[in-house]
């Protein structure tokens, strides 16, 4: 069992990390640059969830790329527990494979089709661990029988399994190091409703039994209000709103959050937003709007916002970047 008081205790750190892609230019065009991270930060605390949400482009599989550091970042820090894990340094990266893991969003994919699951959980404990194969194999059922497969099905191919009890075995494959985070990339938006529900109350009953730390990444926010204690709302490579998830669903703030949660579905009246409809398309991170990012499609646009990307500040008991926030609390 986990320790009772690890709550408030920071596992993960992330300090103005950005990754920055080098696109050629052509005969005619200059080289540019793709900034899909453009100084992202936040604090994960042991045992809680923190949820990303944003359209696709916005950066949030990239950020989970950065975070398992199977892309460096271009800039910035990512400290576990104090220690820079961004670093090329082998002990470092040594520690950050046994801490922190990663669900991919495509069962299907994520699982070689060519390896039983035998193989492909003990691959983990046969790389980073001086274990025998006897106890290889009795940790690797083991795991299977914690998230909710049979142990006798562990010489199985991948084909043989449902897509629920692929991303299933998937979670346990990320477990076999015993890791404080899991990294979640759109982990459940493969699966049918009702699949996707059991393989969210595992992951529930994997956090409170293992004391884990989620980096739940989902486009759902009907999921993300079920699961995430803080959201990280990104648009275009940057946090646009963040705070705890009462803040952020009870009264959203910048008007990029409030379009993604009136388009949310809710069973009763009561709870329904009007719908605020977003005009244009995502601009293309090739070449954003000058000023705010946002700006191109904000229906509360000023001429400071075509001007200046505005800075992430604590506003109404969360931190957002928006001038038109600022000007309501008076900051501006």
């Amino acid at each position: 069992m986990p320790p009772t008081d690890i709550h408030g205790v920071s596992v993960l750190q992330a300090i103005d990390l950005k990754r920055h892609y080098a696109v050629e230019g052509g005969l005619f065009k200059p080289a540019k640059s793709v900034k899909a991270l453009d100084g992202v930060s936040f604090t994960l605390q042991a045992g809680r969830t923190l949820a990303v949400v944003g359209e696709s482009g916005c950066g949030k599989s990239t950020l989970a790329r950065v975070l398992t550091m199977i892309e460096p970042p271009t800039a910035g820090q990512l400290l576990y527990r104090g220690q820079d894990v961004s670093r090329a340094d082998p002990a470092l990266a040594k520690l950050r494979r046994s801490k922190i893991q990663i669900i991919f969003q495509n069962p299907y994919a994520s699982l070689n089709p060519r390896k039983r699951i035998s193989d492909i959980l003990e691959e983990p404990l046969l790389i980073n661990t001086g274990l025998d194969a006897r106890e290889r194999r009795a940790r690797g059922q083991a795991m299977m029988e914690r998230v909710g497969l049979r142990p006798e099905h562990y010489s199985r191919y991948p084909h043989m399994f449902s897509g629920g009890q692929r991303q299933r075995i998937a979670i346990a494959r990320g477990l076999m190091l015993d890791p404080e985070i899991l990294v979640a990339d759109e982990a459940v938006s493969a699966l049918d409703v009702s699949v996707r529900a059991q393989v969210l109350n595992l992951m529930q009953d994997l956090q409170r039994d293992l004391g884990l730390s989620y980096v739940f990444i989902s486009h759902d926010l009907s999921v993300i209000e079920h699961l995430a204690d803080e959201v990280m709302v990104m648009y275009l490579g940057r946090v646009v709103e963040q705070g705890t998830k009462e803040a952020i669903f009870g009264r959203p703030l910048h008007p990029y959050t409030q379009a993604l949660l009136s388009a949310t579905p809710r069973l009763n009246d009561a709870s329904r937003r009007e719908r605020i409809k977003l005009s244009g398309e995502l601009p293309s991170p090739l070449n954003p709007p000058p000023g705010c990012p946002f700006s191109s499609r904000c229906h509360r646009v000023m001429p400071v916002c075509r001007e200046r990307p505005p800075a992430l500040l604590p506003q109404g008991g969360r931190q957002v970047a928006c001038f038109a926030v600022e000007q309501d609390f008076g900051t501006l």
